[in-house]
């Protein structure tokens, strides 16, 4: 099975063919200083003529659903599911914090969290059952001090979050918090496409995942 993902919910845009006997056949991972709208179809276009790929050899779509950027998770699902449609293939959505807690490869607790501005975080904890992470409660969107103060015991923190508030989690933290090294420390596409292998969601109902809703919609809401 050939699986094309797509991950643009944050800065990292990181596209990938995988095939799910061989492992990774092509990725393209850019820190993206624009909006992926401008490069993320150039991009797969350029990941296919590499690979010699042909689109229509795609066994199925994978997508980042979020939380992270509302514009970056709108592209991405919007661009996997145009594909998906007009491929006529499967679609399979994967939350943006399992991908993260499942960049870890080890046995602790894990913490997977995405900055969210001044000190706000979307997160998730997670614990290893058979050999892959699973969230442990429920997607959260906090106070990365409320997050922290629920931290009993030796802890691995990944995610964007995690990099942005090192400082204050050392601080708070001391020998509980573990981080991983920065260059394993983003969403991997290949990664992606593997936790999809053997999941499917409905083309037409599968939506982005906010966790809050986005400013647009509270200030709405305000007036």
């Amino acid at each position: 099975m050939l699986i094309l993902a797509i991950d643009t919910s944050t800065n990292i845009g990181t596209v990938a063919i995988y095939d799910n006997k061989k492992g990774v056949v092509g990725e393209i991972t850019l820190n993206v200083k624009q909006n992926h709208s401008a490069i993320t179809m150039t991009t797969i276009d350029t990941l296919f003529n590499l690979t010699g790929i042909d689109k229509k050899e795609i066994d199925k779509i994978a997508v980042s659903t979020g939380p992270g950027s509302f514009t970056g998770i709108r592209i991405g699902v919007g661009l996997a599911k145009g594909l998906a449609y007009a491929l006529k293939k499967p679609i399979a959505g994967i939350n943006e914090l399992d991908l993260l807690a499942n960049t870890y490869n080890g046995d602790k607790k894990v913490i997977a969290m995405l900055d969210a501005r001044k000190e706000r975080v979307f997160s998730g904890v997670y614990k290893k059952k058979n050999d892959a992470f699973m969230l442990d409660g429920e997607y959260m969107a906090e106070e990365l001090e409320n997050i922290l103060n629920i931290v009993d015991e030796e802890t691995v923190f990944v995610g964007d979050g995690a990099s942005t508030y090192e400082d204050i989690i050392r601080e708070k933290l001391g020998d509980k918090c573990i981080f991983i090294k920065k260059s394993l420390n983003i969403s991997r596409a290949s990664l992606l496409a593997e936790l999809a292998e053997n999941k499917e969601d409905n083309l037409f109902t599968l939506e982005p995942y906010y966790v809050t809703k986005s400013q647009a919609e509270r200030e709405k809401e305000g007036k």
